[in-house]
């Protein structure tokens, strides 16, 4: 038997969030399914795939404090290998685990120093400075 019907459109929510792209018609109503932008009230976005009415695969969320990830999500979540960069330019280039740095990575700060090992949610400890000559 095949699956729904996956159709493309805009959905306005009841709350303001916006979203732009493929959708399926479920029983429980409206699913984002394939990709899609979802943009909420508040100015954060979401571009990327969509499954079960979640963010999974790989996409990209913006926040409005210029915050940016991009990488790969798990039901909602930073989930596998992604970049997450903060609002001074400083980013983090590694593993994730629910939302958590875990795992090998790379930290470069606001300097363009390169900082590289184990992370463990918000502990590194034994990082190794990256020279480059």
């Amino acid at each position: 038997m095949p699956g729904p019907t996956v159709l493309n459109g805009v959905y306005m929510f009841p709350n303001g969030d916006k979203y732009d792209g493929e959708y399926i018609q479920a029983e429980e109503g409206l699913q984002r399914q394939g990709y899609g932008i979802h943009t909420t009230s508040d100015g954060l976005s979401y571009y990327g795939n969509w499954n079960g009415d979640k963010m999974n695969g790989q996409g990209k969320l913006l926040h409005p404090s210029g915050a940016l990830y991009e990488g790969e999500f798990v039901n909602n979540m930073f989930h596998g290998y992604g970049k997450y960069t903060w609002p001074d330019g400083s980013f983090y280039d590694g593993n994730f685990n629910e939302n958590k740095l875990e795992g090998q990575g790379t930290f470069t700060d606001v300097k363009s120093q390169v900082w590289y090992g184990n992370f463990t949610h918000k502990a590194a400890p034994g990082l190794k400075f990256k020279l480059d000559m």
